[in-house]
């Protein structure tokens, strides 16, 4: 999560992971948003690829925040391998 979104009441869902039973995702980020509310967080953030369609994060109550991030980390100051995808993200929030 950026800086500017680290405000204390906003949390953020990094991963979730299943076996692929169906359903399984919506649930978990359901309950990820059930527990942040009851810890008192009031808004819960994650990201998907811009390629991914969001159809969990729709089914647990996220609605799209628009465009986010994407792009290298390396900098000739301080290079790194991007061993993670490059392309642009979508923000979900709840």
């Amino acid at each position: 999560m950026s800086r500017a979104l680290d405000d204390g009441t906003t949390l953020e869902i990094l991963r979730t992971a299943t076996d692929g039973t169906p359903n399984v995702p919506s649930f978990l980020l359901a309950a990820c948003r059930r527990v942040a509310q009851a810890m008192g967080y009031t808004r819960v953030l994650t990201y998907t690829l811009a390629s991914e369609p969001g159809t969990s994060l729709r089914a647990a109550g996220f609605h799209e925040d628009g465009q986010a991030g994407g792009g290298r980390w390396s900098r000739p100051s301080r290079p790194r391998a991007d061993d993670h995808p490059t392309q642009p993200k979508i923000r979900w929030s709840a």
